[in-house]
């Protein structure tokens, strides 16, 4: 029988109830004694139960009792029994399936065996494959059968590990078992005809691998380490070495045992320790450890299974090593008995060495402490070399040496059975020095309470210290470390505080109605020492600070009872000079009064709502008065800008609203639609207007008629002429010609080199109405800089191609000019009328070497 849990079968425990059959732990249900089986089968019930979950499970397990032609050897009637083939039958042959009875009885209805386990020693040597047991079915003397086995060795990992004779029936094991690899194997044997039709059901097979003793004890550490107090009793526990065996627990050949082989020293007995052979603790067996001669036992360990037995058994060792511990048995004693300090200590040196002391103390390194004396001195700094050491400041002015009685000891009692002192003592003298001690406030931190706002030089307090030097004559300075705010003045020679500015309880340096300074004492010491010293100013608020309304800024529907405006009231003073807060319109204007209405929910809270059943869309600034409770009370007029708008049904402002609540009626909305539409339209028109002027301008005609184009001819400019008399000149040769033929059908991209280029022109300034000396002179020079910016503006700078000049000409043949080079003339100046002349300027303006 198996039960199997989550544990996987560890623990579980079996029962039953009757006393003729037990259950070993592997679930092997065996008869506890020899007895004589009923005819009628009998019926077992087996109880497992887990002792960790104390779960219980039962299961009935009924007994099918063999024929005894098939158990006791009886020959049958009618049939000759070979003693062979019987033995052979008996010890191979296994018959799984029930037979039938005769064919004269009665007919059984079939019933499977249960097979008992196959039992399988683990590394045999062989021959493989090795015959295990043989099974067949009682039909096959009637049809063909052919055998088969399933299951983990056979068909599954790890595979054909055992293998059946499909015609025989013969089961055969294929190589050595190892049971520490795996113990058991369950396997399942099925019987079918040539056609593969199933002739029985499956019968389970359980393949179990007996152990063999084929692995040593193994020790889980290969050193252990343990300890001991020296003079131990016999039978002190000292520490617990275990081993292992991978072999079956339940027999001889996974239990252990243990022996101690050697000690090492053999002092003061060759046998200090003895082991529990089955649990592996070592324990103390003789009296007589002593740390001062014995620090250290290694002793070797040998585990053996086969319960021991040397001779059939396999062994293992490893290494215990027991330290003797040291304990409190030899009590320290002082060298000398008085003592001189070498050197006086100086005051206010804490931890200094004053004195070093040698004490007896036991061999091993064991505590010993100087216990600490009523002058302050105490602590050693080692287990032998004592020095003694100032736990705390001296003072020079109250001792100027000390006499004292040190002692020394051990941490711990001397152990039971020392029959001597545990202490010793010894006189020391220490003399102490004079030091510089900085001076010190006596109440630190010092706190004093006023109200804010008191005037700048107002005396606060008189915040001084106390030099500790009485035998030096020194004077104590004043100065500030630390004021955050700058508020605080103190008196360099008598500390007196006084106030540089008005306090504000309400500043940023305020932390809980408090301002923190910080002062320093310095005297003039050799060398020099300060002290500082922390004063704290309790500010008590006063009624400073009018309230505020929160917030600036508001949105409200036209129309009432729709929604309101919650307004909250601020005041940076505390209680009592805050709240409870009077919310109120003021009377002037009274539109204020007529349209709105306040409402005081509590003393911080008020709500606004209009008064009126419509008021128009738009921001209107909705002042209030809110007034605190202080002692005398003060109040602020705050202004709300509260844009009133048309709201949908659920109370919120709609988009249209929100322009009309800008400021603006619907009338002056559409206004604003208008002129915009008519200021567009104008700038259309504009444009359009200023497209159709350049094509009229690019069409236009040079100005000058060709029939009196006077241009081919050189003509003579140094006269002045007559006067306003001689001012008659034919303008004709200004005007543009009524024909633009000769411009019109002139091939694209191809024009006179003499016509008015077409290009962008400059801006020229427009003249002021008013003139100004300034003005003119700068308009003037906004005209030079754009006229010689100006590509369209004549003197064009192109090749002019001259025709024949015709008989009207009156000039002479220009062939007769030449280039004059005499230099009496300075044409310097041309350089500096713009880029048109700079051509005219290079050709005479250069020296005579150009």
């Amino acid at each position: 029988v198996k039960f199997n849990n989550c544990a996987g079968n560890k623990g579980v425990r079996y029962e039953t109830n009757s006393p003729d059959f037990k259950v070993r732990a592997d679930g092997t249900l065996y008869a506890a004694h020899q007895l004589q089986v009923p005819p009628k089968p009998p019926v077992l019930r087996v109880t497992a139960w887990d002792p960790q979950s104390l779960g219980r499970r039962e299961t009935m397990v009924r007994f099918l009792v063999a024929e005894k032609s098939q158990h006791n050897g009886h020959k049958p009637k009618g049939r000759k029994t070979v003693p062979g083939e019987l033995a052979q039958q008996q010890s191979d042959t296994l018959l799984p399936w029930r037979q039938h009875q005769s064919a004269n009885g009665l007919r059984r209805q079939k019933r499977d065996w249960v097979i008992p386990p196959i039992n399988v020693p683990e590394n045999s040597r062989g021959p493989f494959p090795q015959q295990l047991v043989r099974i067949r079915s009682d039909k096959d003397k009637e049809i063909h059968i052919r055998y088969s086995i399933t299951g983990v060795g056979a068909d599954q990992p790890p595979m054909e590990v055992f293998s059946i004779d499909p015609v025989s029936g013969r089961m055969y094991v294929t190589r050595p078992m190892d049971r520490e690899e795996r113990a058991s194997y369950h396997l399942r044997a099925h019987a079918v005809d040539m056609n593969g039709n199933k002739v029985e059901n499956p019968i389970d097979l359980y393949i179990y691998v007996i152990d063999m003793n084929d692995n040593r004890p193994e020790f889980i550490n290969q050193v252990y380490n343990g300890s001991v107090d020296e003079g131990s009793k016999p039978g002190t526990y000292v520490m617990t070495v275990t081993a292992n065996d991978a072999d079956d627990s339940t027999t001889a050949n996974g239990m252990v045992r243990y022996r101690i082989v050697t000690q090492t020293p053999q002092s003061p007995s060759q046998n200090m320790f003895t082991i529990n052979s089955e649990t592996g603790d070592i324990v103390t067996v003789a009296a007589g450890l002593d740390r001062e001669k014995v620090q250290q036992y290694i002793v070797i360990v040998q585990a053996t299974d086969m319960e021991g037995n040397l001779n059939y058994g396999l062994s293992n060792t490893a290494t215990a090593i027991i330290t003797v511990t040291d304990v409190n048995d030899n009590p320290p004693e002082f060298t000398t008995s008085t003592v001189t300090a070498r050197r006086p200590c100086p005051e206010l040196a804490a931890n200094a060495v004053a004195q070093q002391q040698k004490a007896v103390r036991d061999a091993m390194c064991h505590p010993c402490v100087l216990t600490r004396s009523r002058l302050g001195f105490s602590r050693p700094v080692g287990p032998q070399e004592k020095m003694q050491r100032l736990v705390a400041a001296v003072d020079y002015e109250m001792n100027r040496a000390f006499m004292l009685t040190v002692m020394v000891s051990n941490q711990a009692p001397l152990a039971s059975g020392i029959q001597m002192s545990f202490q010793s003592t010894a006189g020391v003298t220490i003399s102490v020095t004079d030091v510089n001690e900085a001076p010190y406030f006596p109440t630190n931190h010092k706190l004093i309470r006023l109200e804010e706002g008191v005037p700048t030089g107002t005396v606060l307090t008189t915040f001084s210290a106390v030099d500790p030097d009485r035998f030096m004559q020194q004077a104590v300075r004043y100065s500030k470390l630390s004021d955050p705010a700058n508020w605080l003045n103190i008196n360099a020679t008598n500390g007196q505080i006084t106030t540089a500015a008005v306090l504000d309880r309400e500043s940023d340096y305020i932390k809980n109605n408090v301002y923190e300074a910080t002062f320093l004492a310095a005297d003039n010491g050799i060398p020099p020492a300060s002290g500082t010293g922390t004063l704290q100013i309790y500010l008590i608020d006063i009624n400073d600070n009018a309230p505020e309304l929160l917030p600036k800024e508001a949105q409200i529907c036209e129309k009432p009872n729709l929604n309101v405006i919650n307004i909250t009231a601020a005041d940076a003073d505390i209680d009592p000079n805050v709240g409870p807060f009077v919310f109120e319109l003021p009377s002037v204007p009274s539109a204020v009064r007529k349209n709105w209405t306040i409402t005081r929910l509590n003393g911080d809270y008020a709500q606004l709502s209009l008064r009126i059943m419509y008021l128009e869309a738009g921001v209107y600034d909705v002042p209030i008065i809110v007034t605190d409770s202080g002692n005398p009370p003060l109040y602020n007029t705050s202004v709300i800008k509260v844009k009133v708008c048309p709201c949908d049904e659920n109370g919120d402002c709609t988009t249209i609203g929100a322009v009309a609540a800008a400021g603006l009626g619907t009338g002056a909305i559409i206004a604003i639609l208008i002129c915009i539409i008519i200021l567009l339209t104008m700038v259309l028109l504009f444009v359009v207007w200023m497209k159709r002027r350049e094509k009229e301008r690019h069409t236009k005609q040079l100005l000058i008629d060709p029939e009196d184009d006077v241009r081919d001819n050189i003509l003579k400019y140094d006269e002045e002429g007559g006067g306003e008399e001689d001012q008659d000149y034919d303008l004709s040769q200004l005007q543009q010609p009524e024909t633009m033929e000769h411009v019109l059908n002139k091939t694209p991209g191809v024009r006179r080199v003499d016509e008015r280029p077409i290009g962008a022109e400059p801006q020229y300034p427009i003249r002021p109405v008013i003139p100004h000396p300034g003005d003119i002179g700068d308009f003037i020079n906004e005209g030079l800089r754009a006229a010689d910016n100006d590509p369209t503006a004549p003197p064009y700078d192109s090749l002019l191609v001259f025709d024949y000049e015709g008989s009207g000409s009156t000039a002479g043949s220009v062939s007769s000019l030449n280039s004059s080079s005499s230099g009496d003339q300075d044409y310097d100046y041309l350089n500096d009328w713009g880029p048109r002349f700079k051509k005219l300027a290079d050709m005479y303006g250069g020296g005579e070497e150009d």
